[in-house]
């Protein structure tokens, strides 16, 4: 099945998690679409910011779509109906990162003008600038609680933010190149940030200490999570490779080798069981542990 309408480059794409009935992609042609998952059928378009479109997400309901753009502008829209609800201005540049709470209730966005925003999704209402790197920001996410958030800078630094005074509780550094990415597990006891230093490290919130160093990739590491488990992390680089990790020790467990260049986006399933790599080579890879792998070879034999 093949999507098609847009009219450049898609730059981001996600799904309504749980549900996975809807598709949303945005685009460097300045919109995003709404597609059913399941036919491929467009369903909508969001038109209306000035400059490409370079992330978005669903919000916790599904009910939602946010796209952030380089206008400098975030958007909310009606899912049902197609209608922009909100337009968020604040930032002076473009924003590259936007995550919900979960709760639905607040959406946090990252912008090359060194600031993070927090934004009371039911009226478009800035509620906090959060201030304080010294360069662009990469990544921005809230911790499952909604209570924190972690921004990721160009700067080396990740910060740890108090969401609901927008106070910076904690730097993290170490790195010596730019954070590219930063990930809470899913108890938001431990950060995990990736580098363009070739390294992963692994915080504890609580008290900001590093408790292990992820060494062994060749290249940039631009994407980094956990598995939902919080047992594992996952991070891809430009040297071809996904490597997996022990989240305890920082034991590397796995190398993921198969793309032929750099990879920029990597995930796990809801299950944890299976891995989905993508790459500047043009392709996604599905990667499966050898135990789900053996049981639905398995089944598969039995019919």
């Amino acid at each position: 099945m093949s999507l098609e309408g847009h009219k450049n480059v898609v730059y981001t794409m996600a799904f309504n998690v749980p549900y996975g009935d809807k598709i949303v992609t945005g685009s460097f042609d300045r919109t995003a679409k709404l597609w059913d998952s399941k036919t491929g059928e467009m369903l909508s378009t969001f038109s209306g910011h000035s400059m490409e479109i370079v992330c978005l997400s669903f919000d916790p309901t599904g009910y939602l779509v946010a796209t952030g753009s380089m206008d400098g502008t975030a958007k909310i829209w009606d899912v049902e109906t197609g209608q922009e609800m909100f337009t968020l201005q604040g930032h002076t540049a473009e924003i590259v990162s936007l995550h919900f709470n979960s709760d639905g209730d607040s959406i946090l966005t990252g912008s090359f003008d060194n600031t993070a925003k927090i934004w009371d999704v039911s009226t478009g209402e800035c509620i906090h600038s959060l201030e304080g790197h010294t360069s662009e920001l990469s990544c921005t996410q809230f911790d499952f609680t909604g209570e924190y958030c972690v921004t990721g800078s160009i700067d080396k630094t990740a910060k740890l933010w108090d969401a609901g005074s927008g106070q910076c509780i904690e730097t993290f550094k170490g790195h010596t190149d730019e954070v590219l990415d930063a990930c809470f597990n899913s108890t938001g006891n431990k950060l995990v940030t990736a580098s363009a230093d070739s390294l992963a490290r692994v915080y504890n919130v609580f008290t900001g200490a590093c408790t292990a160093v992820l060494e062994g990739h060749e290249g940039e590491i631009s994407k980094v999570c956990f598995n939902p488990q919080g047992s594992k992390i996952l991070t891809a680089s430009s040297d071809k490779t996904c490597k997996l990790w022990s989240a305890q020790t920082g034991t590397l467990l796995q190398t993921l080798v198969g793309h032929d260049d750099e990879i920029f986006s990597c995930a796990f399933n809801y299950e944890g069981d299976t891995i989905i790599t993508g790459s500047k080579d043009n392709t996604c890879r599905i990667w499966k542990d050898e135990e789900s792998y053996a049981k639905a070879k398995a089944i598969e034999e039995e019919k």
